[in-house]
């Protein structure tokens, strides 16, 4: 098989006066008579493509002029440079074969009309032909903006020597809540799919110590706000003998990582959807100051926001919290009653537990939330009776305390949030390929 030339190398002058097979999708088409011009895509660029009459065969001349858009074609041709091309280079061609061609009587539907109307936010028809409009400029940057945050995640991870460990998607028992797990039938009995890897990261967190993972976790929340999905990638870390400074510090290192490495990598895709660069280096730089859960409600109280101490900060009051923020925020020490049994409640005070959400600014709101755990027998038993919680499904987890106990802690980073605050996506659904809400499952 030949060589497979990629637009992006055209365009960056590597191939300029030289003749060239070029495979790819017409994105843009018009004719005038004897030429055709054509904007060809790959997956790497775009660039304008010319076919003259009389300089190519009669029939491929025909096919050409007839082509649709997002057809695939290959053309070969003779790459010029040319300052008024878009990209600054140009393809004449000298033979066309049409591989894949749209039928007249489907068009593709996304149109540059279509696109238009999505401006505001991606359309019910858009989300409806989600398989198609994943080819668009504005989906394929940011699948590749997502696709660099998941490679910076795992560096960060393996340059410190963590493990990546993986658990199950069906489990027995609740993470974050009773109400938003999807309960499944399993074989005659009651199963739901998984909230968060920690539990079962707990486990093998005597055998390993520094452990990681991403994958999907899953949590039936009715909200329809630009940053719930029901299906979600998470980003999880858990250590021995950590305490909720530790992992809050990781959290920091991680975020700036990220920040760090889609400046670096993506600088293109960034411009494309018209980011701030100083900005994104504003985050990968700066420190991110850590403020108590009592500080937070004081000044949501002087807002005016109708907030009671042990309430938990849902989006719409950290939406405000952050509409101030420079650089993300770690909001610490929540009150005991408002966080699960997992929590370590804080040797000094009782009434508030070691805890930490980490806080991105522009009105994003919470990207990660993690603390120290309850770690001792004692009180992992306390605080599950506390809570009117039955004991039999978390068995596996008490034992964990029983036999070698020690301080431990880790974190949860929802990955799409991070990808839309960082892309400054309208919402969530932008940057996922298939995003699954309480309305959708479809395609």
């Amino acid at each position: 098989m030949a060589k497979i030339i990629w637009i992006s190398d055209i365009q960056s002058g590597l191939y300029t006066d030289k003749n060239i097979e070029l495979k790819g999708w017409i994105k843009r088409h018009r004719s005038s008579g004897k030429i055709v011009f054509m904007t060809i895509r790959d997956s790497t660029g775009e660039i304008q493509c010319v076919a003259k009459k009389a300089e190519i065969l009669e029939s491929e001349f025909g096919e050409i002029k007839n082509a649709l858009i997002e057809s695939s074609i290959i053309l070969n041709g003779l790459v010029k440079s040319d300052e008024r091309a878009p990209g600054g280079h140009e393809l004449s061609i000298t033979s066309v074969k049409i591989i894949g061609p749209v039928h007249p009587k489907n068009p593709f539907p996304i149109t540059e009309s279509a696109m238009e109307h999505s401006e505001g936010g991606e359309t019910e028809f858009l989300l409806d032909n989600r398989h198609l409009y994943l080819r668009t400029k504005k989906m394929t940057t940011m699948l590749k903006i997502r696709s660099t945050v998941f490679g910076s995640i795992h560096s960060y991870f393996r340059n410190l020597d963590f493990i990546e460990y993986q658990a199950p998607s069906f489990v027995a028992g609740a993470v974050e809540g009773g109400s938003t797990l999807f309960e499944v039938p399993y074989f005659g009995k009651k199963a739901y799919l998984t909230q968060s890897w920690q539990l079962y990261a707990e486990a093998a967190m005597p055998a390993l110590e520094k452990l990681y993972t991403i994958a999907p976790s899953f949590r039936a929340e009715k909200s329809r706000t630009r940053r719930h999905l029901t299906e979600f990638w998470h980003a999880e870390m858990e250590i021995a003998w950590g305490g909720n400074n530790e992992v809050m510090n990781h959290g920091e290192s991680l975020v700036r990582h990220i920040a760090k490495t889609i400046l670096d990598e993506r600088t293109e895709e960034l411009n494309i959807l018209g980011r701030d660069l100083e900005l994104i280096s504003t985050y990968a730089d700066s420190k991110y100051p850590r403020m108590r859960y009592d500080e937070a409600v004081e000044t949501l109280q002087k807002l005016n926001v109708e907030i009671e101490w042990g309430q938990d900060l849902d989006y719409s009051k950290e939406k405000i919290l952050t509409q101030d923020f420079d650089v993300p925020h770690f909001l610490t020490h929540y009150p005991k009653i408002a966080k699960p049994f997992y929590h370590r409640p804080d040797p000094d005070d009782e009434k508030y537990v070691l805890c930490h959400d980490l806080l991105a600014p522009e009105g994003y709101g919470e990207i990660i939330g993690g603390g120290e755990r309850t770690w001792s027998e004692k009180e992992i038993l306390e605080r599950i009776d506390e809570e009117g919680t039955p004991r039999e499904p978390y068995e596996f987890y008490i034992d964990i305390r029983r036999f070698g106990g020690v301080p431990h802690g880790g974190f949860g980073m929802g990955v799409e949030r991070v990808c839309s605050w960082l892309s400054g996506a309208e919402h969530i659904r932008e940057v996922i390929p298939f995003p699954r809400d309480s309305r959708r499952v479809t395609p």
